[in-house]
């Protein structure tokens, strides 16, 4: 906890800072010296400073270009004293996102390395391997200090295996959220090694669908180095993730303690494996993995989940059609029962979807979405319930009018099997597919499979005694607890995520999609009681009032999305950029010029929830798109324009501007290459460029060369750098019509002060004095110059 509490201290660590390149710094070779003078004689400690330069291209946030430029890494590599050929390496970062310490992401993953490398260095055990510890310099800045640390270092080239260390919100459990590619033994190597394991191949494909608007260092390793690792991320108590609450006091002991037992025990296991040195031989397919309740990971190969997840779905088709089939003369009558039974169910799960979500577009409409945000209950009052009672009303009619006078015991036993059909068919689906999550079908199938075997002459009996209750709840167990404990991992995940996924994506919909998901899940096995039973009547009226009643109190706002609560606050975050813009033509003169503070809720409400504290910014100021511009002429840090409606900009004047970028331009008649320098600025800037009708854009000096466009066709390139880096400078190559005498290319650019005494202009200030204490502000300044060649 000293590590932790000593780096978070330093305060906001934004890339280009001195806090970030020279105080962290200082701090972790200080800690390293003092760590290496008492090591052992089995050991030798390399120390080495990184400043890498370079770029690349990523297609994360809609795709765009990355330019860095002397920023920091530092890199420790423990090895035995006659050195090795191997290593593996772990990585933190001990950069943070302007406005906030960033005590959970990632200071307290650094500081579990310094206290991994201080235990490993005090043995008298020699490792096999080297370990290489990367305390990296600039994750923040969209992974730049990884890229320049595996294309650029020496000792990447050494490296066969890694360990990421990051995080999705404020201590807790640490989940291994990705692994591989195609490395079934590093994932055997955490299930042997780890202590307190907590892992699921369903996050990971989940995470990796890109569905979540994050990314790590696990990217770069994977695509640039080439390089298998486990990915590590704590998950609990999102809310606060990148904001000013993210405090070291915030991260328990305990949760420090169990990340330093399961990664002290990883790596450990990984320096001393013989796989290592010939890990690429390993290479054979991915992996099925899950833990059991924090207790114990099962992993096995994807290929024998293939085969098991096919054999037992063939036993399911073989018993429902030998049941089918039995007795012949009644086997088209079973038959179209069973099918009968089926198309019910599913359309059943159908209504209920589009019921519940009818009700969140309402919701949403009226001006109430993230009513469950803080309270998350509210949730589960509003969408559990009237998932619940759609599913069984859609049955009760079904019953009362459709099998009326149908024997019970026979209802009971084709809606079941109707379940086990759907569930069989859908683990075949997902199995051809290559969803190693289809283990959790091969749950649903098998155990309630072997629960109605078991249980066959309870099921003729009538009605749904207590015996065959009690058994039926038995044979269930596991894949009701299975789900049960995966529906709180997603839940932990995705419920704070919707408080920062921008104002495209109505969040009610999205929780109520899952909340239905998990429902009909949850009841697939216990449709069949509705018909066992002699009336649900009770149950409907019990939940369809829990409904109402919710309904009403969140229309009438009495639950309030965000919370100021000093022991768990869940704020709204909002983005403020004081800006100020000039506009240029062909000849260079400026033809428009404005200066206002953009604002940018984080969140579906925007601001609507802000506007009652601070009237001005309301709908009145909504800035209209320059069309003629890249981007809508406006000053994005990263290209995530199309995750947000609408644009705010709240005109004030007197941000001090500094001097603008200089630019110079050669061409020639068919080809144009513009050599663009940028020779003052800050560590922060962002370039648009756009070609005009005709033109296309088709080499530069950027990425691998070849010029990647973002979502919109624009191109985005965004800069960073450290201390003492020299003036950037690149080129760019279009071909050009014959005649173009209303330009080329439009090329913009954004400089943004993160820090410092320029970060904050008075007016800035004053207007974040304003916003009340539920809100979670980030702001800064920044200038934007647009030119026409």
């Amino acid at each position: 906890r000293g590590y932790l509490d000593n780096i978070t201290a330093i305060g906001p660590r934004t890339v280009g800072s001195p806090e970030n390149e020279v105080l962290a710094v200082n701090y972790l070779l200080e800690q390293i010296r003092g760590i290496e003078s008492e090591s052992t004689d089995a050991h030798k400690i390399s120390v080495d400073i990184q400043r890498p330069t370079g770029s690349f291209s990523i297609d994360f946030l809609g795709g765009f270009t990355s330019y860095y430029a002397n920023i920091t890494n530092v890199v420790v590599k423990l090895e035995p004293r006659n050195g090795a050929e191997h290593a593996v390496l772990s990585n933190c970062h001990f950069d943070s996102v302007p406005n906030t310490p960033g005590a959970s992401d990632d200071a307290v993953s650094c500081a579990v390395m310094l206290e991994i490398l201080n235990t490993l260095s005090k043995s008298s055990e020699s490792l096999q391997h080297a370990v290489i510890f990367l305390f990296n310099g600039a994750e923040e800045n969209i992974l730049q200090a990884s890229h320049g640390f595996i294309t650029q270092h020496e000792w990447a080239k050494s490296i066969r295996a890694f360990i990421n260390l990051e995080a999705a919100g404020v201590g807790g459990k640490e989940l291994v959220f990705q692994t591989g590619p195609e490395n079934p033994w590093l994932v055997q190597a955490y299930v042997v090694a780890a202590k307190h394991p907590f892992a699921s191949v369903v996050a990971q494909e989940i995470f990796q669908s890109g569905i979540i608007p994050a990314d790590t260092d696990f990217r770069i390793y994977r695509d640039f180095g080439n390089v298998p690792g486990i990915d590590l991320a704590f998950i609990e108590n999102g809310y606060i993730y990148h904001t000013k609450y993210d405090t070291s006091d915030r991260i328990l002991t305990d949760s420090i303690q169990r990340a330093g037992d399961n990664i002290l025990a990883v790596l450990k296991y990984l320096a001393t494996s013989e796989k290592l040195a010939k890990s690429f031989e390993y290479r054979h397919g991915n992996v099925v993995f899950f833990d059991i309740l924090g207790l114990f990971v099962l992993a096995y190969p994807a290929r024998v989940g293939t085969i098991m997840n096919y054999i037992t779905s063939a036993i399911a088709f073989f018993y429902l059609s030998k049941k089918v089939l039995q007795p012949k003369p009644r086997a088209v009558h079973n038959l179209k029962k069973l099918l009968t039974a089926f198309s019910l169910t599913l359309t059943s799960w159908v209504c209920t979807l589009v019921a519940v979500l009818m009700v969140a577009v309402f919701v949403s409409f009226i001006g109430r979405a993230l009513s469950w945000y803080t309270h998350f209950y509210v949730s589960v009052s509003l969408y559990g319930t009237a998932a619940a009672a759609k599913l069984i009303l859609v049955h009760m009619l079904a019953k009362k009018f459709f099998y009326k006078n149908v024997n019970e015991q026979f209802l009971g036993d084709v809606f079941f099997d109707a379940s086990l059909m759907i569930w069989s068919i859908v683990l075949a689906v997902m199995t051809q597919m290559g969803l190693c999550s289809a283990f959790i079908c091969t749950l649903w199938v098998a155990f309630p499979l072997l629960t109605k075997l078991m249980i066959h002459k309870e099921f003729s009996q009538k009605g749904a005694t207590i015996k065959f209750i009690a058994m039926y709840m038995l044979g269930m167990f596991v894949p009701y607890l299975y789900m049960l404990y995966l529906s709180w991992t997603v839940f932990e995940m995705f419920t704070p995520v919707m408080g920062r996924s921008g104002s495209e994506i109505p969040p009610d919909m999205v929780l109520a999609g899952f909340i239905v998901i998990f429902t009909v899940i949850l009841s697939s096995y216990f449709i069949n009681f509705i018909y066992l039973v002699k009336s649900t009547k009770t149950t409907l009226v019990t939940l369809t009032t829990v409904f109402v009643v919710t309904l009403i109190l969140v229309c009438s706002g009495i639950f309030f999305p965000y919370s100021s609560d000093a022991a768990n606050p869940k704020p709204k975050r909002v983005f403020l950029q004081h800006t100020s813009r000039r506009f240029h033509d062909l000849d260079g003169n400026v033809v428009k010029s404005d200066s206002g503070i953009w604002i940018n809720g984080f969140d579906y409400n925007g601001i609507s929830h802000i506007t009652p504290h601070v009237p001005e910014i309301n709908d009145t100021i909504r800035t209209p798109c320059e069309e003629q511009a890249p981007f809508c002429g406006l000053p994005w840090i990263l290209p995530v324009h199309f995750m947000f409606r609408f644009q705010r900009m709240f005109r004030v004047a007197g941000l001090h501007r500094r001097k603008p970028a200089a630019v110079a331009v050669s061409h020639t008649t068919r080809i144009l290459r513009a050599k663009v320098y940028l020779f003052e600025g800050p560590s922060h800037m962002s370039l648009y460029v756009r070609p005009r009708a005709g033109s296309a854009l088709s080499r530069w000096s950027l990425g691998d060369g070849m010029p990647v466009a973002s979502l919109g066709g624009d191109y985005f390139v965004f800069y960073s750098r450290g201390l003492h880096a020299a003036p950037w400078h690149f080129w760019v190559e279009l071909t050009v019509p014959e005649k173009h005498s209303d330009g080329i290319v439009s090329l913009a650019i954004a400089a943004h002060y993160f820090f410092g005494e320029d970060q904050k202009s008075p007016q800035l200030y004053a207007l974040l004095e304003r916003f009340p204490n539920w809100t979670f502000s980030s702001g800064w300044s920044c200038t934007y110059d647009l030119f026409v060649f």
